[in-house]
Order: C-alpha cells, then sequence, then structure tokens
C-alpha cells in the first residue's frame, strides 16, 4: 500500500478498505494531465523562489522521465498505489531522491485532481468538438449533393409535405452545429485553473496563481479556493451536452433504421457497416445505428450519476467526488466512438433516390399543394381541404397518385381543375414554392449551403492567438 498519508496513523490500513478507496484503477487515465499539472507547479515554485532553479530542473527533468517511460512502455503504472499522483510522486522520488519531495509545497490533492479532471476533460472536448466537424463536413458533402433529391417528409411517421434529402440532412446539420455551440460556451466557462487552491483554504505560501494557470492555457486561477476543489459543474456540463449529442445521434439512427428497412427502402447500407444473422441468410443488420441508439442511455446514466452524486454534498471536497471519473470516462469515450463510427457509417450510405422520390407522390406528399391550387382559383382554403380529402380517398381506393389522375376524374370533384395541375403539384414545384428562410426551395437552401460552408471553414472552440 503505497499512500502520501502514513504519518498520522499508527496501523496499515485494511486491505479491503484501502481497495475499496483507491481510485489508480480509473484515475491513471489522468497520468499526463497530473504530469503537466507538476511541470507546471514546479515552474510556478521556482519563479517564486520556494524552488531553486537546480531544484526545480531536476523535478521537471524527473518527471519527464517517468511520463516517457510510462509512454514508451519501459514503467507500468503500478496499480498497488492509492492514486495517480502517489505513483507519479514516488517514481519521480525513485529518479532524482529527496528533491522529488519539495513538489508538493503548497498542494494538496483535492486542488492536483481537480486541476488533472479540468486538463483532461477540456482535451476531450476538444477531441468531440473535431469528431463533430468531421461528421458536419460528410453532412455537407451531402446536402450540397442533394438538393433535387426529393423524398417525404413525415410527421407523426406519416407522409406529410415533399422536401428534399438536402433539407432533411440539413436539420440534422444544424442539431450537430448547436452541440459544437454547447461544448464552445462550456470551453469558456471551465477554462480557469484550480491549481493553488490547497485543501480548500488555499495556502501560506507566495503562490503566483496566475502564472500557473497561463502555463497550462488557462484563462487564469479559479476565484474561490473552496468552489475550485467541489466544483464539478463543468463536468455535468459536459455530460449534459454529450447526452444531447448523443440523443441527436440516436434520433438520426432511429431514421437510418426506418430508411434501411424493406418497407422503406430509401437507403442500402455499406456492409462494412452492417452485419448478418446466424440464422437468416437474407438480413443486413443496421447494428451501428441501433447500437448507437441503445448507447445514448448509458450517457444519460453517467448525467443523472453524477447529478445524484453532487445533489447533497456540502462544502468542500468530500470523498463522493472521486465517483465523478468512471463513468465520466465512460461517457467520453462512448460518445465519442459513436460520432467516428456514426460518420463513417453515414459517408458510406447509398441513398435510393428513385425510391425516395416514388414515395413522396405515392404518399400524397402534394396534397397541400392541390389545395392551394384550389383556393388561388378562388375557393375558400376549408372547402378546399374537403375535396382535395375526398379525392385522396378516392385515389386510395384506386391504389393510385393524384399525379395518375386524367383531367377528368379531377374535374368530377372541382370544375377549378385544369391542365395547370399537374405543374403544381409535381414534387420540383411543391418544394420550389417554399422560399421562406429554413425551407426547402433552392434560393434557402442554396444560402443554407453557403451559411454552411462559412461556418466549416471559420468555427473554432479556441481561436489562434
Amino acid at each position: 500500500m503505497a499512500t502520501l498519508w502514513g504519518g498520522r496513523f499508527t496501523k496499515e490500513t485494511d486491505q479491503k478498505v484501502f481497495e475499496f478507496n483507491a481510485s489508480i484503477g480509473f484515475d491513471k487515465r489522468l497520468f499526463e494531465a497530473d504530469v503537466t499539472g507538476s511541470v507546471a507547479h514546479a515552474n510556478m515554485l521556482c519563479k517564486v523562489g520556494i524552488l531553486t532553479k537546480e531544484e526545480a530542473t531536476a523535478i521537471i527533468d524527473g518527471l519527464m522521465s517517468v511520463r516517457d517511460d510510462v509512454i514508451d512502455g519501459k514503467l507500468s503504472i503500478d496499480e498497488s498505489f492509492e492514486d495517480i499522483h502517489s505513483f507519479n510522486e514516488a517514481k519521480l522520488i525513485e529518479k532524482i531522491g529527496d528533491t522529488g519531495k519539495k513538489l508538493h509545497t503548497g498542494r494538496s490533492r483535492n486542488d492536483q485532481v481537480a486541476l488533472d479532471m479540468r486538463l483532461f476533460t477540456r482535451v476531450q472536448i476538444l477531441y468531440t468538438d473535431e469528431a463533430l466537424k468531421v461528421l458536419l463536413s460528410v453532412l455537407f458533402d451531402q446536402i450540397r449533393d442533394n438538393t433535387d433529391t426529393y423524398m417525404p417528409g413525415f410527421t407523426h411517421l406519416q407522409k406529410a409535405q415533399p422536401v428534399t434529402l438536402s433539407h432533411h440532412l440539413s436539420a440534422y446539420f444544424e442539431m450537430f452545429r448547436r452541440d459544437r455551440s454547447r461544448l464552445k460556451d462550456l470551453f469558456e466557462r471551465m477554462n480557469f485553473c484550480p491549481l493553488g487552491a490547497g485543501a480548500l483554504a488555499g495556502t501560506t505560501y507566495p503562490l503566483d496563481r496566475e502564472y500557473s494557470a497561463g502555463l497550462m492555457g488557462f484563462y487564469g486561477p479559479t476565484g474561490n479556493s473552496m468552489d475550485s476543489v467541489s466544483d464539478r459543474d463543468y463536468l455535468i456540463e459536459f455530460l449534459s451536452a454529450l447526452s444531447i449529442i448523443a440523443m441527436h445521434l440516436s434520433r438520426f439512427s432511429e431514421e437510418i433504421i426506418l430508411w434501411n428497412s424493406n418497407e422503406y427502402g430509401f437507403i442500402e447500407l455499406d456492409d462494412a457497416y452492417s452485419t448478418g444473422s446466424s440464422i437468416m441468410p437474407q438480413k443486413k443488420n443496421p447494428d451501428i445505428a441501433e447500437l448507437v441508439r441503445g448507447k445514448t442511455g448509458r450517457v444519460y446514466g453517467a448525467l443523472m450519476a453524477l447529478l445524484t452524486t453532487m445533489k447533497g454534498l456540502p462544502l468542500a471536497y468530500n470523498k463522493d467526488m472521486q465517483e465523478d471519473k468512471e463513468f465520466s470516462f465512460d461517457a467520453m469515450d462512448t460518445v465519442l466512438n459513436c460520432i467516428e463510427l456514426f460518420t463513417g457509417m453515414l459517408s458510406t450510405v447509398k441513398y435510393n433516390k428513385d425510391v425516395m422520390a416514388r414515395s413522396a407522390v405515392k404518399g400524397f406528399t402534394n396534397a397541400t399543394d392541390a389545395a392551394d391550387y384550389l383556393v388561388k382559383k378562388g375557393m375558400p382554403f376549408r372547402d378546399a381541404h374537403g375535396v382535395i380529402g375526398s379525392l385522396v380517398l378516392h385515389c386510395l381506393d384506386k391504389g393510385i397518385a393524384i399525379d395518375d389522375m386524367k383531367l377528368s376524374e379531377l374535374k368530377t370533384f372541382s370544375d377549378l381543375f385544369e391542365d395547370d395541375i399537374y405543374d403544381a403539384i409535381s414534387l420540383k414545384t411543391c418544394v420550389e414554392r417554399r422560399e421562406t428562410i429554413g425551407a426547402p426551395g433552392s434560393k434557402p437552401m442554396e444560402a443554407a449551403i453557403e451559411n454552411y460552408r462559412k461556418y466549416l471553414e471559420e468555427y473554432v472552440i479556441v481561436p489562434d492567438n
């Protein structure tokens, strides 16, 4: 049992208690963040005169040597230590001797782990943002290339009005764009450094917290030492943002699953992103989409777990907060993996454009436009609604679309129908006449595509200095 706090105790901790208390089994993922924070702390201690230049150099060189040994596989992280902080400090002392014992001056494990988790989370935010940008780039290409791919739009899973595939996909572009903005907002709020807060009340050493924060790319130090070590808002916000990303992926996956079914036939998934059945040789299952949909629940679970953990904790640090890591790490990994796999699946989808267009026609998605046609000829809308409703019922009985009816048949429902009805209810006309901002017509879609292009070129979480 390797601990940093044995001096006050007269006997060894029970082994089961040690194992229950230890966090190194999962906080070893913070290894590089812990080294980064320790290097910054050593530099700051040297700046304020607590360490000599020689001592700081020895400590920093020793820390980097430990880091390199672990990365190169020469040194394994030993889980007999209580946590990653204990491991790093012990290995540093083995390398450079008693000088290594000076590193922890002016620091507590409370502000140390708070720093490590912020450093780690900050990187994960950037990884997630980059994955979303790649997904948006794939979406952009498909939006740009499908402005004349007609399909039914749905409400209540019922065919409603005609849209384009471009317009449908752009709805998801908007969702994932909002996800990136949430990550940016979170980054701005959480990018402050808790190092120097000590256990909860700061320290009597003349630490330069501004300097430490600047070395690690933070905007500055956190403002209250008690809040610094007990704050997990940024993790809760990140888990919330991840939950919303997962929800968007799950909604999209549900549509992929429906569109891939024999009943819809809108798409064909690539073999590389599908699986088969052990008993039914004809099957090609959308397992990636189903797993993305399913894994959303575990991400929600992580958010609820942390909210529940934090809801009753008094200030300042409590050991309960150690529970923030396992499910947060899992949620971060899960969402990143889901984004990357979904992007690969989406990039290889084949759209059956003719099937989509036929579905729009056979689904009477132009019925509203047929009613509007009669209104423009002078019929009150409520009457026009009734006429087209009766006409649709007739078509259902005959197994035909409105477009299939002869003009003489149409006139039995209203004398206002003329030859121009066929152009008025064509999918192209139905879509093109919708020109308000955000609609599927070519003009608003051209504007949206140009907006998306500029966005992908310009939007970043952290601007270049």
